[in-house]
């Protein structure tokens, strides 16, 4: 296949020269080489997604790279995670993250790869995350014989579904590691560009299930019943509107319905709907209260309509908070690499959750936004749309390789 044209990446300026702890270990000539294989193991990629905890291919595929580049591989880690270890035995470890899992969204890219695969496609940009994962592996290969510490790769399943973080860590993926990177696709920054902030990063998160109980009925005399659709139709507002005036505006609380599911025939009035959403909340002392908050408020909506409902809450994440130092660290990486005016530090958290918070749990990391919008920019995430541009590559396997050999540097020998 003809490679399709990538936006430049800053280094590939004339005058600008990367640090010389880049070039000494001759990291460029390296990443020059093996670029064009790890586009076209991208593209492969996303022309094949798979949902969370089904990522077997892709899985195999990883697995059998970092073999090839001499990496130690485990799999089966947290059910179809793979993990590579490099590096000296008991020396200070560290740890990069990287997802996999694609999600159940029809692809309208008209890409030349994109999905082959009816109803997936990788819309968030996990397949741009396990190729940035193994260009690092394959830079990281080439200079094994100078790392003063161990180097622990996570290819993680199920992502999406907030749960191959927990799966991993059950299965002892995070024992031993000081410091864990990670990097996640952000379609509001250019390519060539890095987003870092320090503290929280990312939202706590839950799962919302609400089922409306009402009393069927014929379709001409809705007052003989209870309409589960209308009392449905008013906790759905009545949520909004309760957190608008209930709630305090400066710590804000998103709650989103995705899935609805009710009524079985046309004239007959439903007695059942079951709402599924997400609940979004920067404060943790907040969200902690929001499930008997939303409990009571849906209650007393439901009871108010003469109807009733049950109440299910399921905490998915926690907030990703970045470590100051960390962060730093990379900033400074992604400044010496690309140029200061390409790493922009961020104002705001985002309300969007990322399971990679499990993983802090054990120990300090940071996560950075990669930018991947193109001269014609780029759709949000979760858009069938969603088209990153490839440039973004060598900018994420720079990044993180640098950040990770500096980090051993700065250990003890």
């Amino acid at each position: 296949m003809t490679l399709s044209p990538v936006c430049e990446s800053p280094l590939e300026d004339p005058y600008r020269i990367p640090p010389p702890d880049w070039l000494d270990l001759g990291l460029e000539e390296t990443l020059a080489e093996i670029l064009p294989e790890l586009i076209q193991l991208r593209r492969h990629f996303h022309r094949h997604p798979e949902l969370s905890g089904h990522e077997q291919q892709t899985a195999a595929l990883v697995a059998g790279e970092l073999r090839r580049w001499g990496w130690q591989v485990s799999e089966a880690v947290g059910r179809t995670g793979v993990v590579g270890e490099l590096g000296p035995a008991g020396a200070p470890l560290v740890a990069l993250r990287v997802d996999m899992d694609a999600l159940p969204i029809e692809e309208r890219t008209g890409l030349p790869w994109a999905s082959s695969h009816q109803g997936l496609m990788h819309a968030c940009g996990h397949d741009i995350h396990t190729t940035v994962g193994l260009g690092v592996a394959a830079l990281l290969a080439s200079v094994s014989d100078h790392l003063r510490c161990r180097v622990r790769l996570m290819f993680q399943p199920a992502e999406e579904t907030a749960e191959g973080a927990a799966w991993m860590r059950a299965d002892g993926a995070m024992e031993g590691v000081k410091a864990l990177f990670g990097v996640h696709v952000f379609p509001s920054l250019r390519v060539g560009t890095i987003g870092v902030r320090s503290g929280s990063l990312t939202a706590a998160a839950g799962e919302l299930e609400i089922e409306v109980l009402g009393e069927s009925g014929h379709g001409a005399r809705p007052h003989q019943s209870t309409d589960a659709i209308w009392i449905a139709a008013r906790v759905v507002s009545g949520l909004q509107e309760a957190i608008s005036r209930r709630l305090d505006a400066l710590h804000p609380v998103v709650v989103s319905f995705g899935k609805i599911e009710g009524g079985k025939a046309f004239n007959v009035i439903a007695d059942h709907v079951r709402l599924l959403g997400t609940v979004r909340c920067l404060d943790l002392e907040l969200h902690s209260q929001l499930p008997i908050w939303i409990e009571s408020t849906v209650q007393a909506l439901c009871r108010g309509h003469g109807g009733e409902a049950r109440v299910h809450y399921r905490s998915i994440s926690p907030p990703v908070h970045n470590d100051p130092r960390l962060t730093e660290l990379v900033a400074l990486a992604a400044s010496d690499l690309l140029g200061p005016d390409q790493v922009q530090w961020l104002e705001q958290p985002s309300l969007g959750a990322e399971d990679f918070a499990e993983l802090l749990r054990d120990c300090r990391g940071t996560m950075f936004r990669l930018g991947v919008a193109g001269p014609e920019g780029c759709t949000p995430l979760h858009s069938n749309s969603f088209a990153p541009d490839e440039g973004c590559l060598s900018v994420g396997i720079r990044v993180l390789t640098l950040s990770l050999v500096r980090w051993m540097g700065q250990q003890e020998p």
